[in-house]
């Protein structure tokens, strides 16, 4: 190595530092108090029975206690395989950080900080809480445009936050080298904790509040009878139970799998390396800002006069690939030279650490997911076992936020905010395999500060999930996207186009495949392109009598009584009137549906369905996702191409919008024709037996050449169905979206002496009127060329003041402008939330936030006449206001 690095290296003593081991007298202080809770974890005798049991007893497994004892709860155990905060915990940086790329974990750390803070006042237990801030620092305009983006969407959530220059770095933290540097985002509120000493304060209220905890005492595995948890199996006996959550950390992959029911909790173990330094010559404050330096791969902290510095490389080690290695994580091998790296990093932003002396090199073990974010929530099939865990290294931040959350979810049977993005059921199976694991670990560990640009895609794991048409797709010039584990074709490279320079395009502004998704939406308006969706999520439910209306009437909003080969767009609520699902739902026959959802619901719409569902042996469930090849044919020229090939006419009068037959398309019979598109444009999907689907392909890419055929792909669909303001479940809809907030208020039965799950709900809703609208935002005077483009997330401002943020956007090649779908959510002055109404909504006057840009915007409701003139005007012409029906 070079120069000072080498001589910081030869200077490491083996020492560990305070809160790693801490002095003996510590140590007995810290589990001495909590064997005075009465939880003596050698001889006491564990309880017969418990509400509920959690294992694990970190940060996590202790918070989850935490809260549930806040709400209420009573008879809780929590059982610890060694001894409390000997895993995980006990290496944690001591970072608490809000900048984190979705809302609601930075929802999550904000609570977290000042759950931290006000612990010390509760307990008497020292924290170590410090609020020192934080600087994310950026070495390039496009990394300082991602802190501007993150800048606007933490604000919208009320976190201080100010995007500030080099100079001002300087002055909030001397030691840093700013010469490089384009700017950075600084954050006052984030903090350091000792975190032993938050997990034992955790430990002392919960126990005040009547938690057991028994430390020393392993899960062997949980019994479930019958699809509900009955008990935990420990090696000290059996406690009965009806939840048990799985905060085993490291070791909860393994806890999943130990039972006769397999449960999934995909995650896994690499090394994580930080160093700390031994006091310099003129010691760091305690309250120095935290430094982020994610284009250098580290983080830094002061510790005790010196500091505290790790990172995340671009080459980890995964670890622990088969079974429990160490009851208690233990400070594992140093390696110098993969850290070396990072310590270069190290030096180049703070050279003044050059000569200081190295205290050690910390080796500790974390968890990551498939998807950089934690796993959270009830498992699919097992009702009354839940997960938290998976923390991407973020498990401090995400701890007391997740903790809550989670408690209130067994509590009440949902959270206080949307977790979509978290939910443990976004997976499913087929993302368990160790190989895979082992394997997109490895990516993602190094992702966690590699730059994102907009519709990124993971490169490992992937054709884990394919279509029969994926070779012949993939040699027409697909580019792929995974979603679920399925590949799905973003948009398709004419011959000619370098491909090289398209699949390395990164930006955040206008896109090298902009001209090529625009060609593929105008041969859907003027001609007929294929889309292959085989990726939907797909049931058929059927029974002997009329169980499955029954229960397809009680799930669904819309009313499913209807003339078989009708087809029904329809939510599935839950009792406060949101969204679990959003599908469209076919009548096969008199007792017989079929089911169609968003892709990445197969998990959660299969476990929801099943909840609701009777034991009844004449109902009967089954996913035939596998079973069916999807193809969209969109564009006029669709009703030709299948008219060719089925011999039958396929216009409107024969062939009425939102009906399905069952027809035979060239050989291929049996073939599910539906007069619907997912775009509102006009065309059909064909759900196809895969055995035909290559034969059905062919003969529809043949039939159609002399109509102007073309693929297509995923980046079009999302332009069109945006611009029609169709919105999507997991991106603009959740569980706590109602119909009547987005205007689908026609399709809830409430005509109908009918009850569903959420009619009440929506029945008060009606009365009272609705405190948040989903609305269309049309950007004006936004320069696709030059500007930034708008993705999810951006905020709204009405009349000046903050009311919402976008969920989803696209641009509209019909009306040549960007197109933001969000929600508006104003206040009264008291802060509560106000009614929205549709005059509230067209008096306002918009914009949208795109990293500190406002730009103007004409909003508009749901549902509403076509956007589009009869007669093509210029942009530069275009007024919403003047915009005529076709």
């Amino acid at each position: 190595m070079r120069g000072g690095v080498c001589s910081i290296r030869a200077l490491a003593p083996v020492l560990l530092p305070r809160w790693l081991c801490g002095p003996r007298a510590r140590a007995a202080r810290l589990h001495g108090s909590v064997r005075f809770l009465s939880t003596d974890s050698v001889s006491a005798a564990l309880p017969a029975r418990a509400r509920v049991v959690i294992c694990g007893g970190g940060i996590v497994g202790t918070s989850v206690a935490y809260h549930l004892a806040k709400l209420g709860w009573t008879e809780i155990v929590l059982l610890e395989q060694g001894r409390l905060g000997a895993g995980t915990t006990r290496f944690c940086a001591g970072i608490v950080s809000v900048a984190k790329p979705l809302s609601v974990e930075s929802k999550m750390a904000d609570y977290s900080i000042a759950l931290y803070e006000r612990l010390e006042e509760e307990t008497s237990v020292k924290t170590g809480f410090v609020r020192t801030g934080s600087l994310c620092l950026a070495q390039n305009q496009d990394r300082l445009l991602s802190l501007k983006r993150l800048a606007s969407r933490l604000k919208v959530l009320g976190v201080s936050c100010n995007v500030i220059k080099p100079k001002d770095v300087a002055r909030l933290h001397p030691l840093v080298n700013i010469h490089d540097l384009v700017g950075a985002l600084h954050l006052p509120g984030d903090s350091v904790v000792s975190p032993p000493d938050v997990n034992h304060a955790l430990a002392v209220a919960s126990a005040a509040h009547g938690v057991q905890i028994y430390e020393h005492t392993s899960v062997n595995h949980v019994v479930v009878k019958k699809g509900h948890v009955t008990a935990v199996e420990t090696d000290r006996g059996s406690i009965e139970c009806e939840y048990f959550v799985n905060c085993a950390g490291q070791w909860a992959y393994e806890l999943g799998q130990s039972g006769e029911v397999k449960v999934s909790v995909p995650l896994h173990g690499c090394e994580h390396f930080y160093l700390l330094t031994k006091p310099l010559s003129e010691p760091v404050q305690n309250d120095s800002p935290v430094l982020i330096d994610m284009d250098g791969r580290i983080y830094t902290r002061a510790w005790h006069g010196g500091i505290l510095s790790g990172g995340f490389e671009k080459n980890p080690k995964p670890i622990f690939t088969e079974g429990r290695n160490q009851l208690e994580i233990q400070n594992m091998q140093e390696d110098w030279d993969h850290f070396e790296p990072m310590l270069s990093a190290l030096l180049r932003r703070m050279p003044g650490l050059e000569s200081c002396e190295i205290q050690q090199l910390v080796n500790c073990p974390e968890s990551f997911t498939p998807d950089m974010r934690c796993l959270m929530g009830e498992t699919p099939g097992i009702y009354g076992y839940f997960v938290l865990a998976g923390m991407n290294s973020s498990g401090l931040s995400f701890a007391g936020g997740a903790g809550k959350y989670l408690a209130e979810w067994i509590t009440y049977g949902y959270p206080s905010a949307s977790v979509w993005p978290l939910d443990i059921k976004r997976f499913g199976n087929l993302q368990s395999s160790r190989t895979f694991l082992r394997h997109r670990v490895m990516e993602v560990m190094p992702l966690l500060y590699e730059l994102k640009v907009p519709r990124w895609d993971f490169q490992t794991g992937r054709q884990l999930r394919t279509s029969p048409l994926y070779d012949r797709l993939d040699m027409q010039g697909a580019r792929w996207m995974e979603k679920h584990g399925f590949e799905r074709a973003k948009y398709f490279i004419p011959a000619g186009k370098d491909l090289l320079a398209l699949d390395q395009s990164k930006t955040f502004y206008k896109p090298d495949w902009f001209d090529i998704v625009g060609a593929e939406v105008k041969c859907c308006k003027e001609a007929v392109c294929v889309i292959d969706m085989s990726s939907f999520t797909k049931f058929e439910l059927t029974s002997a009598g009329d169980q499955a209306l029954q229960l397809l009437q009680r799930l669904c909003a819309n009313d499913l009584d209807v003339p078989v080969g009708h087809i029904v767009h329809t939510g599935m609520l839950n009792q406060r009137g949101g969204y679990e699902n959003d599908c469209s739902v076919v009548r096969l026959s008199k007792n017989s549906f079929f089911i169609i959802s968003p892709t990445d619901q197969q998990v959660h719409c299969w476990s929801w369905i099943k909840k609701h569902m009777p034991s009844d042996p004449q109902l009967h469930l089954e996913d035939v996702s596998w079973k069916y090849t999807a193809l969209n044919l969109i564009g006029p020229r669709a009703m030709d191409v299948l008219s060719e090939l089925s011999y039958v006419s396929m216009t409107p009068e024969h062939f009425p919008s939102l009906f399905c037959k069952e027809m035979s398309v060239g050989y291929a019979n049996g073939i599910r024709v539906m007069s619907m598109t997912h775009t509102g444009e006009p065309g059909f999907m064909l759900y196809i037996p895969i055995e035909y689907a290559l034969h059905v392909y062919n003969e529809v890419m043949s039939v159609g050449q002399k109509y102007g055929i073309r693929n297509a792909g995923y980046y079009a669909l999302r332009s069109l169905r945006i611009e029609k303001f169709f919105a999507f479940w997991g991106q603009d809809l959740d569980s706590f979206t109602t119909p009547l907030e987005c205007g689908r208020e026609f399709r809830v039965k409430f005509d109908k002496d009918t009850d569903f799950l959420g009619r009440d709900a929506l029945l008060r809703q009606r009365v009272e009127g609705v405190s948040r609208r989903f609305v269309m935002l049309v950007l004006e005077d936004h320069d696709t060329e030059l500007d930034v483009w708008p993705w999810w997330g951006e905020p709204i401002y009405r009349n000046g003041e903050l009311i919402g943020v976008t969920t989803s956007s696209a641009y509209s090649y019909t009306l040549q402008r960007h197109v933001c779908l969000g929600f508006l959510s104003p206040t009264n002055t008291d802060g509560s939330p106000a009614t929205v109404t549709a005059d509230f909504i067209n008096r306002g006057d918009y914009e949208v936030d795109i990293a500190g840009q406002r730009f103007p915007a004409k909003a508009k409701l749901y549902p509403f006449s076509s956007l589009f003139a009869q007669q093509k005007r210029r942009k530069d012409d275009m007024e919403l206001s003047n915009f005529q029906s076709k």
